[in-house]
């Protein structure tokens, strides 16, 4: 049996709660089978968050080109004893056929704001949400806490040291890539390094050293076995004295034209203990050596450090990052929005959602930078929509794109450093207001005109139905 690391492709489709499988059973059987759209989007913000990144959106575009019940799958639904043959038959033959349109990896978003659209038969379209909202959610939340730690980093070198802590392997994978779509400069987790071609980094352990006699032997034996990876772990016993011993042997390799590149600290009083280290380096002549920094690290305390002008080059992310400890989950729902061509919504207290298909319009301002959005009607024009900005954008953008249809792949494959570029740009051009890590300023999101006019519509409609 292979170890489950991800998903076998035979297996996505089982990979859905139960109630999927028996509504669209009656689906099925009562003939509802029209043209749907189900809509991704999150209804509020977690908690101390100004702003999302859009993340997971191209694993689950992967997993939807190979979806389909195979043998195996049909015999375990078929031995749950819930299903008529014919809807078994029916969904052993069904692939996924529809339409996708979302916002591109790496793009920042806020609450109320479409991120993906499906467009299938309803039955389809139905199946897909677990799958859709486990891919779009967790990806989207480590994302969004990787870039934090990036908007506080100040140009730092950042990197994901969260595999050991992270809740499942495929847990680690996805917070690997989507840690480095948000500006990581790579992760210690060898097989995203090999998956999603991410630089992989790596120091030592605190074991190799107390399986030595003397620390300063310990150091030697690791750079002559690996003299282009020597960042020396120098907090297993005195953190000082570590640094000492470290310079030590930096000048005995010195000498053999060797370098080390760096030293690491993973407990303690890091402000303290790296301005130590820093004077301790630098008067050996080793002004070149790098600090990196670990242990229970967040965007709060990188902030922290970075503010308080402690010189460290470098910071290891583990725990806070792989859970994304402060808000480890978010508001994400899977909500039909229109069915046989016309709007539907759902009125429940607290959880009404917003009927038809719809595009995300973004304002900019002259100086670059965008200043809100507008959630309108897809067929709604980017002139018409500019007025009603205010003040009026120099430039208003269609953010969701058509990137599947008929079952089929339109646009080219992204890669992962468009993504993550995506993200420096948005970044750069969101207002700091918006970035804060405490208390953030609230991105001014509105519907159009013609939007609010179908809710008022629909709203009504709904109220019949119930009639």
């Amino acid at each position: 049996m292979p170890i489950d690391l991800r998903l076998d492709p035979a297996e996505v489709a089982l990979f859905t709660d139960l109630y999927e499988l028996t509504v669209g059973a009656a689906f099925f059987e009562h003939g509802f089978n029209d043209i749907a759209s189900f809509e991704v989007a999150m209804r509020r913000m977690p908690p101390g968050r100004g702003f999302m990144i859009a993340a997971g959106i191209e694993r689950l575009i992967e997993a939807l080109e190979e979806y389909r019940f195979d043998a195996g799958a049909i015999e375990h639904l078929e031995s749950l004893q819930l299903f008529k043959p014919a809807f078994l038959e029916f969904l052993s033959q069904l692939r996924f056929t529809g339409s996708i349109r979302a916002l591109p990896e790496g793009t920042i978003y806020f609450p109320g704001e479409p991120i993906l659209e499906i467009r299938a038969p309803l039955i389809e379209a139905q199946l897909i949400e677990t799958l859709a909202l486990n891919q779009i959610g967790f990806a989207s939340v480590v994302a969004s806490k990787a870039a934090r730690c990036f908007a506080v980093a100040g140009g730092r070198r950042l990197v994901d040291f969260g595999p050991r802590r992270a809740q499942g392997a495929d847990a680690s994978l996805i917070a690997a890539r989507s840690s480095y779509m948000a500006g990581f400069h790579g992760t210690a987790n060898v097989l995203a390094g090999k998956r999603y071609t991410i630089p992989v980094f790596g120091t030592m352990s605190h074991s190799f050293v107390m399986a030595h006699e003397s620390e300063r032997d310990a150091f030697s034996d690791f750079v002559a076995s690996f003299p282009t990876l020597s960042t020396l772990l120098v907090d297993t016993y005195d953190t000082p004295r570590g640094v000492e011993n470290a310079a030590a042997i930096a000048a005995r390799v010195r000498e053999a034209g060797m370098k080390i590149q760096g030293v690491r600290l993973d407990s303690g009083n890091l402000d303290e203990l790296s301005r130590k280290a820093r004077r301790i380096l630098d008067q050996a002549g080793f002004g070149d050596i790098a600090i990196v920094a670990s242990g229970n690290l967040d965007e709060y305390r990188i902030a922290e450090l970075v503010d308080a002008g402690a010189p460290i080059d470098a910071f290891g992310v583990g725990t806070a990052l792989a859970v994304s400890d402060d808000a480890p989950s978010a508001d994400f729902v899977y909500k039909l929005v229109d069915y046989k061509d016309r709007g539907r919504l759902k009125t429940s207290a607290g959880k009404i959602s917003t009927p038809g298909r719809k595009q995300l319009f973004r304002g900019y301002a002259p100086n670059g930078s965008f200043f809100a959005d507008m959630i309108g009607i897809i067929d709604e024009c980017t002139t018409t929509v500019a007025r009603e900005f205010k003040p009026t954008p120099s430039i208003t953008v269609q953010l969701m794109e058509t990137v599947f249809e008929n079952g089929r792949r339109i646009m080219p494959r992204p890669t992962l450093a468009e993504a993550r570029e995506r993200v420096m740009n948005g970044l750069r051009t969101l207002d700091a207001r918006y970035k804060a890590l405490r208390k953030p300023a609230e991105f001014p999101v509105r519907q159009t005109a013609a939007l609010g006019a179908l809710v008022i519509s629909e709203k009504l409609r709904a109220q019949k139905r119930q009639d």
